[in-house]
């Protein structure tokens, strides 16, 4: 590798995300890494969780490992954030080669800094685990495909696709779909061999998670997905003919997800049924109007690129072969991302990284036919300047937004630990101030254990060992009563999960028990019904 590319792959991107850091921050898009970071930290758990059973698959045990003997750095962060670097590496390669032939150098560097401002900095900047598996595993598979002879770099690629897996074989999946048009235009004849080999690799690893896996993750699995079906992608409709039924559809509702007596496989199989028409009336119109929206907003640059690439090909219908695969494969795109934004969901953290790969698929098809050296217009130089322009501005919007939320949701957390001394806390609601949270600064919990009510952790196999380490008993209902009884516990809950609480309890309770009363400590000013106030949670004799 000569000097110049290695600054322009090597290089470059490290010094554009230390600057974007620097200059912008970090913020976490969702609440799932800090809580993925409390269970390996052992706060939310009897002990560090060293199997995520979903994710993290041996990395897991490694960052557990790392926070139990340095506990001071946010290895989470570090890892993750070294793999985003690792990804841009890879593309960055492969549009170094790509652009080479047709830029001058210092028109080459600006085209990899204009890519990085308009399809990465959104990665580093508003931070989700789920965008490094999809970036790691379509990268690593365009990087393999472009050097198809070099088995250095089909390892390479192989590895970057393992590690992806590791971290979310669906979102590793993912990755792989959106980036392999562009790695059968770079690999030609020796694709299908490299997709072969990535198939077994992946195929093998599939089968020993399956095999391996125990009773309880093929319950955690079953009820992760149906429980994503009803709160995440508005699939399902329900209808609960018993008061039990009622509550456990309306525990799914508020993620207080933690008693399989109440919340289990057999309450979705009696309550809740898919609609065709139903979904086709309600749900498709709002999705499809919030799809739009998104693309047109926050993906402009990527898609007006795409649509020059598009002209450039109709334009010179000769010198491109293949053209019909070419413009079945954007079919092919566009399906997907309708797929997903129709049928699922498309959130940002999925977004930018399947646009991304789709611009670096149709930018492998375009720029592997020769051509003259490219020279910008004025009015070509323009109009990037005031896309650049736009793009740029409503970053900046962005990042006042994210700051202001990150600075509300840690100045809430800290006047909660002010206020809530114990050494217990039992929550619900916490984990919504855990959003634009830096994954640089985790929050920070010792010595509290905290038992959470509601969020997807209350569905990992580690909470009935917790409820055991603190009450003795691993049934939550139980639990809860015994946690009533002692003096040294918070109750931090929601306006809403608190209501739910009261009829929960009053209904799991046996015959004879004496109520539980729950009655906010109103110790907190101007207390906002959407966030985690204190409450008095204790046992008496009904009045």
């Amino acid at each position: 590798m000569t000097s110049p590319k290695l600054l322009r792959v090597v290089l470059l991107p490290a010094l554009l995300l230390g600057l974007a850091g620097f200059a912008l921050g970090c913020y976490y898009e969702t609440n799932d890494d800090a809580a993925i970071t409390l269970l390996l930290r052992g706060v939310t758990a009897a002990a560090p969780v060293t199997d995520l059973h979903l994710y993290f698959h041996g990395l897991a045990a490694l960052l557990a490992l790392l926070y139990a003997h340095v506990p001071a750095v946010p290895w989470y962060a570090v890892l993750l954030y070294a793999l985003l670097y690792a990804a841009a590496v890879l593309v960055f390669a492969v549009l170094d080669r790509l652009l080479r032939p047709h830029l001058a150098p210092g028109a080459l560097v600006g085209a990899l800094v204009l890519f990085f401002g308009v399809a990465w900095l959104e990665h580093a900047l508003w931070f989700n685990y789920v965008r490094v598996p999809i970036l790691l595993a379509g990268g690593g598979l365009l990087f393999a495909a472009q050097r198809a002879e070099r088995r250095a770099a089909l390892l390479l690629g192989l590895l970057a696709i393992s590690l992806a897996f590791l971290i979310r074989p669906s979102a590793a999946l993912l990755g792989l779909l959106a980036a392999a048009p562009g790695a059968l235009w770079l690999a030609r004849r020796r694709a299908l061999v490299l997709l072969a080999v990535v198939v077994l690799v992946l195929g093998a690893a599939q089968l020993t998670l399956t095999f391996t896996r125990t009773p309880a993750q093929t319950t955690y699995r079953a009820l992760d997905v149906l429980k994503s079906n009803l709160n995440d992608f508005h699939l399902y409709q329900t209808r609960p003919r018993t008061a039990p039924d009622s509550l456990g559809i309306r525990a799914v509702q508020l993620w207080a997800l933690g008693d399989s007596a109440l919340v289990n496989e057999g309450l979705f199989q009696r309550t809740a049924y898919f609609s065709g028409g139903t979904f086709v009336r309600e749900q498709v119109p709002a999705k499809l109007a919030a799809l739009f929206s998104q693309l047109a907003r926050d993906y402009f640059p990527l898609l007006l690129l795409n649509l020059a690439l598009y002209l450039e090909v109709l334009r010179n219908p000769r010198r491109y072969e293949g053209r019909r695969r070419f413009w079945l494969a954007q079919a092919g795109y566009l399906l997907l991302i309708f797929g997903l934004g129709l049928g699922l969901k498309f959130p940002p953290r999925l977004g930018l990284p399947v646009v991304g790969l789709w611009v670096l698929s149709t930018l492998s098809y375009v720029l592997s036919v020769p051509r003259r050296p490219v020279r910008l217009t004025p009015l070509s130089t323009l109009a990037l300047l005031l896309i650049g322009a736009l793009y740029g501005f409503k970053t900046g919007h962005r990042v006042q937004v994210l700051r202001r939320e990150q600075g509300q949701n840690v100045a809430r957390l800290h006047q909660l630990q002010r206020a809530a001394v114990e050494p217990v806390w039992v929550v619900a609601g916490l984990e919504t101030l855990f959003k634009s949270w830096s994954p640089f600064q985790e929050p920070s919990f010792a010595p509290r254990s905290v038992l959470s009510l509601t969020g997807w952790i209350t569905l990992d196999p580690s909470q009935p060992a917790l409820r055991q380490h603190l009450t003795g008993t691993r049934s939550l209902p139980a639990a809860l009563r015994r946690l009533a009884d002692r003096p040294h516990v918070d109750w931090l809950l929601t306006l809403e999960a608190a209501s739910w609480l009261r009829t929960y309890l009053r209904v799991s309770s046996p015959a004879g028990q004496p109520a539980i009363t729950i009655r906010a400590a109103g110790s907190l000013p101007e207390p906002d019904a959407a966030l985690p106030q204190r409450y008095r949670v204790r046992t008496e004799l009904a009045e």
